[in-house]
């Protein structure tokens, strides 16, 4: 490689991978400087000169002046350094060109590393500049790989790790399918970036809502918060500040077209939309939908303890298939919640008047 071919890399490197040009210099000149060292047994000292214009390197070996000399392969006397130039003074240095005559072989062999290496960081770089904003984000790709542990999805210029443990319950998914996923990690390594995947994390449903509900991506709609039991049930807290909107409406959509999209992209795992309220006990009663019936009393506001009363029909549901509903309700309110029924509540001898 020669210095014209060098410096047309060197136009590369920071028009395509934008790359600054004096980074790839100074890598350029430590790299010759390491390689001369290696290969010429230089035990002195030396520097690297590339010429920003031609392309041309040179090496030198330099001395520093000093009043008194203790090694003499890197010292000069400032009376023997004046002989070589009146202008010098102490702590100055004296260059000499001491580059080998062959040092072309080698040079083009390290300036080849370090354009190599230099395009790696770039790119590892650019990837990293790309996605770094993507984390907690939603991204959609084409199920490109997959191993036993994981699939490989296509993002366009890398590929993201779906751990197969990240998959909504034990849904199937096809070779060469497009897929929506959430963007759970971005890290970067010595190997390049990892870009980690998940369908099963509760935030990916907050994501696809906010995908498919325009009211959301221009604030008249808000979600509170989402508690998730993965590829078999979700709630959703949702409000408005507006009077006038209807939250769970706007989420539901004309006919039900929007949680029906939503829905699908789950894998028909159950959705409850939630209307959230600054009201504890009116929240609780509504995060225990599908049962209607039901009365919540805040036991302890500092613990987060409520009890919630119901019965027939509705103390089954409040408590959910193997407790569930309310499992989930609790994760959605942030509050310890106690399902009795009314007799259980008499046996307990719980004084409901006190506890509020």
């Amino acid at each position: 490689m020669n210095g014209k071919e060098f410096l047309n890399a060197v136009d590369v490197l920071e028009k395509e991978k934008h790359i600054d040009r004096d980074i790839i210099f100074e890598a350029m000149e430590l790299a010759l400087l390491s390689a001369y060292k290696k290969n010429f047994n230089s035990l002195t000292n030396a520097k690297v000169n590339i010429n920003r214009d031609t392309g041309e390197i040179k090496i030198y070996s330099y001395k520093t002046v000093v009043e008194e000399v203790e090694n003499p392969d890197t010292e000069i006397s400032l009376e023997d350094a004046l002989k070589i130039n009146k202008t010098l003074n102490l702590g100055d240095t004296i260059d000499e060109e001491v580059t080998p005559g062959d040092f072309g072989r080698v040079a083009a062999s390290t300036a080849k590393q370090v354009v190599v290496q230099k395009i790696r960081e770039a790119e590892r770089n650019s990837l990293i500049e790309e996605f770094k904003d993507k984390e907690g984000e939603l991204v959609s790709g084409v199920v490109a790989l997959e191993d036993e542990n994981n699939y490989y999805i296509d993002l366009g210029r890398t590929n993201g790790i779906l751990p197969k443990s990240e998959l909504i319950g034990d849904e199937k998914i096809e070779m060469n399918s497009t897929i929506k996923a959430y963007v759970t990690k971005v890290n970067s390594n010595s190997k390049g970036t990892i870009i980690l995947l998940s369908r099963s994390h509760y935030n990916f449903v907050k994501r696809l809502f906010e995908l498919e509900i325009p009211e959301l991506a221009d604030g008249s709609v808000m979600i509170y918060g989402v508690a998730r039991d993965p590829g078999s049930r979700s709630k959703v807290a949702v409000y408005s500040d507006y009077a006038n909107i209807d939250p769970i409406g706007c989420c539901i959509g004309e006919r039900g077209s929007r949680i029906a999209n939503i829905i699908k992209e789950l894998s028909g795992e159950r959705l409850d939309i939630i209307k959230y309220s600054p009201n504890k006990e009116e929240f609780i009663q509504n995060a225990l939908n599908p049962a209607k019936n039901v009365s919540v009393y805040i036991l302890d506001p500092k613990k987060c303890e409520a009890l919630a009363i119901a019965d027939g029909e509705d103390f089954s549901l409040a408590l959910g298939k193997k407790g569930q509903n309310v499992r989930l309700a609790s994760r959605l309110t942030k509050y310890k919640i106690d399902v009795k029924n009314s007799e259980q509540v008499k046996e307990m001898g719980i004084n409901i008047k006190a506890s509020v």
